[in-house]
């Protein structure tokens, strides 16, 4: 259920073979270039992904590869929770790679996310999330397969879930400036036609339903969301308590014994997953 960008390139590229599958793709150069390159993909973790992406590029300065591995980092970075770093490889990444969709990604849905309602460059960070959300969508209108050994079906469906976390970036930057019909009609987009519906994204709808005024509309999606058999436990906690104040905002009834107190809120960004 946890959204990860990384697997944007280790589950629609899945290894060096499908990118050289590719038509005039990338290949190694040598065989300890290709030995650097199977350690990265299959590496377990963020930070042996890190230190082999780190090596095939101060190993194999030539390598066609580069942009893949420079949006490892920033992909493995951002699972660690290393924002700075996040930023850092993910924009060097679109210098390489003007067509990696995945990077653009990262910093359309990241700087709203690190961003506060306050804070006094707030314009200028949603400017360049908005910025980044449109290239996502613009390359992704015309992308091919990335291994040809994907079905239409399963690129269309990963295209529609990127094209969702570029609406969803458009949304928590209008949550920001208390554009609460803007968001609502970008989050609406975000879970809509989309195979597998980010249960966080959902939630994010359903609270600014109640910021707008309207907990009918909040309380239907929160419903959705709270009868998936499989939402994790934090996740519940949260559509509860936006649920408790959407019944609290129609004047309202007692909220059922499950849902936590009404005096926990919840926060306006539920933690990704």
């Amino acid at each position: 259920m946890k959204r990860m960008i990384l697997a944007g390139v280790l589950a629609l590229s899945v290894s060096v073979t499908g990118l050289m599958a590719q038509k005039k793709g990338p290949a190694p150069k040598s065989q300890k270039e290709l030995e650097a390159l199977q350690a990265m993909f299959n590496a377990p973790n963020s930070d042996e992904r890190i230190k082999a992406a780190e090596s095939l590029l101060n190993k194999f300065a030539d390598t066609e590869f580069k942009s893949t591995a420079t949006y490892l980092l920033a992909a493995s970075y951002d699972e660690k929770g290393d924002w700075e770093k996040t930023v850092f490889w993910a924009e060097r990444t679109v210098q390489e790679d003007p067509k990696n969709f995945q990077s653009y990604l990262i910093l359309a849905t990241g700087i709203p996310k690190h961003s506060k309602e306050h804070d006094l460059d707030l314009e200028e960070k949603l400017a360049r999330s908005e910025k980044y959300a449109k290239a996502a969508l613009d390359v992704l209108a015309t992308a091919e397969k990335p291994n040809p050994q994907l079905t239409d079906e399963q690129w269309s469906n990963a295209k529609k879930d990127m094209a969702a976390q570029a609406h969803e970036a458009y949304g928590i930057g209008a949550m920001l400036r208390k554009k609460y019909d803007v968001a609502i009609t970008e989050f609406k987009q975000a879970t809509e036609n989309v195979p597998d519906v980010d249960p966080t994204t959902e939630i994010r709808l359903a609270q600014v339903y109640n910021l707008a005024g309207k907990p009918d509309d909040a309380i239907s999606v929160l419903d959705k969301v709270n009868a998936r058999p499989d939402l994790p436990i934090q996740l519940k906690q949260y559509a509860q308590a936006e649920r408790v104040r959407a019944i609290q905002a129609k004047g309202g009834a007692k909220p059922p014994a499950a849902t936590p107190p009404a005096a926990t809120p919840a926060p306006a960004a539920p933690p990704k997953q």
